[in-house]
C-alpha cells in the first residue's frame, strides 16, 4: 500500500497567479539520484528487492543528515556541554552518548516520515489537525525556533566579540550575524549542493578547533573512556543531566529534517526506490551524529579537564568560557581563545542559517504560504532578529542576566517539545498515511518510550526551574493555569493520536 495524500486545506495566503500547494522544494532544486547501472537497477526493481548499495549513490544523498546534525552542534549545546564538564566532570559522558543515540531515533523517523510521503511534517499536520489544533502547533514551532535563535544569534555575538578583542559589543555582533539571512539566499541560488557543502565546511571548522583544544588540554582517556562506559549521576549532577538530554532534541530540527530530506528526486511509484532513499538517509543522519557526538565529546572533557573541581566550575558560561581558557592554558603559537572563538563562530552562523531554513519550512508547511524566498527568509529572521537586539543592548554588560535568560530559553523550548514529537509519532504510525512504511510495534514502542523519557527530563527541568523562579500568588495562579491548559492540549495530542491509530486498524 502505497502512501494515501490526503485532502488538503486551501492555502491562508494565496498568491493571485497560482492556485498550486507550497512545497519545499521545486522540481528545479531538487538533487537527481544517479549512479547505478541502469539495467542492473531495473533487474532489481522487477525482482521486488532493493538496488545493490552504491558508494556515488550514498555521497548523492549525503548531505540533509549535516545539516540537521547542526542542530546538535548549536551554542546552547556548546554551553550544556562546557557546564557539564564543568560541573560534572567526565561523568555525563554516558548520558550523552544515550541522549544522542534517542536524537538519532527522532531524526531517522523525522526523514522516514519525509521520504515515504513527500511531505514534510509542518504540511502534514496542517492536513492532519483542526484548523484551531494547527494553528497552535505553528505558534509552538514558532515559538521554539525563536527561543533556539536567540540563543544561536547571541553565540556568534559572542564570537565576534572575542575575535574582535572586545571592540564589536554584543548588540553589533547580533546585527552582523542577522546578515546571514542574505548569506543563504545568495547560496539558495546555487542549488542545494552548494549551501549543504558551505555547512560541511562549516562542521569540519568545529571538528578542527574544538579538537585543538582537546589536543591542546589533554583530557585523561582512562576517564574519558569510563565516563563513556560507566553510567553515574549523583544529586549534584542532577540538573546538567537534564540540560545534556534537553539540548539534544529539539523541536525545530524535527520539523526541519523531514523537509531537507526532499531536496532528492525519488520515485514515490516504485517501492523499492523509497526503502533505498531510507537506507542511505539513515545511513548518512547516523554518520552526521557521530561526528556531531565526538564534537560535543570534546568540547565536554576540555572543560572537564580544565575546571572541574575549582572555584570557577559553577561561574562559567558562553560569555565568559573563552577567558578563563586563556587564563587556565595561556597563550601559545595560536591562543585558545581565538580557538575557542572561531569553533564557536562557526556553530552560531551555522545553526542561525539552518533556523532560517527550518523557519521557511515551518511557515510554509503550516499556513501553505507561498511568499518570495527572500521575504519568506526575512519574515523568519524578524522574528528572532528584533528580540534579540534587544537583549543584546539590555544584557550586554551582565553576564549574571544573560545566563538566567538562557535558562528562560531552554524552558520555552523545553515546553515545545511534546508538540513537535506527538505528530511525529503520530503520523510515522499511521498506515493511512504512510502506507507500507509505517513503523512497526517493537519500533513504535521503543519510539514512544524515547519520547516518554525526553519529556519526562524537560518535564522535571519545567518543575525544577518553576519551582525556584514563580513567587507570588498572581503569578503562581498564571502559571498553574497555563499549565493545566499545557498538559491539557498535550493529553488531546495523544488522545487523537491513539483514537486515530485504533480507528486505522
Amino acid at each position: 500500500m502505497q502512501p494515501h495524500q490526503p485532502e488538503q486545506q486551501r492555502p491562508l495566503l494565496v498568491d493571485s497567479d497560482t492556485e498550486e500547494e507550497e512545497t519545499a522544494y521545486d522540481s528545479a532544486e531538487k538533487v537527481l539520484i544517479i549512479g547505478v547501472d541502469e539495467d542492473e537497477a531495473e533487474g532489481s526493481d522487477s525482482a521486488g528487492g532493493l538496488p545493490p548499495f552504491s558508494w556515488k549513490k550514498l555521497w548523492l544523498f549525503t548531505g540533509p543528515g549535516f545539516l540537521m546534525s547542526i542542530a546538535f552542534l548549536d551554542p546552547g549545546n556548546l554551553e550544556g556541554d562546557l557546564q557539564a564538564g564543568a560541573i560534572a566532570g567526565y561523568s555525563l559522558l554516558w548520558l550523552l552518548l544515550w541522549a544522542t543515540a534517542m536524537g538519532l531515533l527522532v531524526q531517522l523517523l523525522s526523514a522516514r516520515l519525509g521520504v515515504a510521503t513527500g511531505r514534510h511534517l509542518a504540511e502534514l499536520c496542517r492536513d492532519e489537525y483542526p484548523t484551531w489544533a494547527m494553528m497552535v502547533l505553528w505558534v509552538m514551532a514558532e515559538l521554539a525556533l525563536i527561543g533556539a535563535d536567540i540563543q544561536e544569534v547571541i553565540g556568534s555575538a559572542i564570537a565576534i566579540k572575542i575575535l574582535s578583542n572586545g571592540v564589536l559589543p554584543l548588540w553589533a555582533g547580533v546585527i552582523i550575524t542577522a546578515l546571514d539571512c542574505f548569506i543563504f539566499l545568495f547560496l539558495e541560488n546555487y542549488g542545494v549542493r552548494k549551501l549543504e557543502a558551505v555547512f560541511a565546511v562549516l562542521i569540519g571548522t568545529m571538528a578542527v578547533t574544538f579538537a585543538w583544544m582537546f589536543g591542546e588540554t589533554k583530557p585523561n582517556g582512562v576517564e574519558l573512556l569510563l565516563g563513556i562506559l560507566v553510567p553515574k549521576l549523583s544529586s549534584k549532577t542532577i540538573r546538567q543531566a537534564v540540560g545534556v538530554v534537553g539540548c539534544i532534541i529539539m523541536p525545530h530540527n524535527v520539523f526541519l529534517h523531514s523537509a531537507l530530506v526532499l531536496s532528492r528526486e525519488v520515485d514515490h511509484s516504485k517501492k523499492e526506490r523509497v526503502q533505498e532513499a531510507i537506507r542511505y538517509y539513515s545511513i548518512e543522519s547516523t554518520v552526521a551524529l557521530v561526528v556531531s557526538f565526538i564534537i560535543n565529546l570534546f568540547v565536554t572533557t576540555v572543560f572537564a579537564k580544565g575546571f572541574y573541581g575549582t572555584e570557577t566550575a559553577n561561574s562559567i558560561g558562553l560569555l565568559n568560557a573563552g577567558q578563563f581558557l586563556q587564563e587556565k592554558y595561556g597563550g601559545g603559537l595560536f591562543p585558545i581563545l581565538y580557538i575557542w572563538g572561531i569553533g564557536l563562530l562557526a556553530a552560531g552562523q551555522s545553526s542561525t542559517i539552518t533556523g532560517t531554513y527550518a523557519g521557511q519550512f515551518i511557515m510554509g508547511g503550516f499556513l501553505n504560504l507561498r511568499l518570495k524566498k527572500w521575504l519568506r527568509a526575512l519574515i523568519t529572521r524578524s522574528f528572532a532578529i528584533i528580540p534579540t537586539i534587544i537583549v543584546a543592548l539590555v544584557f550586554d554588560t551582565s553576564e549574571g542576566t544573560l545566563d538566567v535568560l538562557n535558562e528562560w530559553l531552554n524552558v520555552l523550548q523545553s515546553i515545545q517539545i511534546p508538540f513537535a514529537l506527538i505528530p511525529l509519532l503520530c503520523l510515522v504510525s499511521k498506515e493511512q498515511i504512510m502506507g507500507t512504511f509505517r513503523i512497526g510495534p517493537v519500533l513504535k514502542m521503543v519510539a514512544w518510550l524515547v519520547a516518554g523519557l525526553v519529556i519526562v527530563i524537560n518535564g522535571y527541568l519545567l518543575v525544577d526551574f518553576f519551582s525556584s523562579e514563580v513567587k507570588g500568588v498572581l503569578f503562581s495562579t498564571a502559571v498553574s493555569v497555563l499549565t493545566a491548559v499545557y498538559v491539557a492540549f498535550i493529553a488531546y495530542l495523544v488522545a487523537r493520536g491513539v483514537t486515530c491509530l485504533s480507528w486505522c486498524r
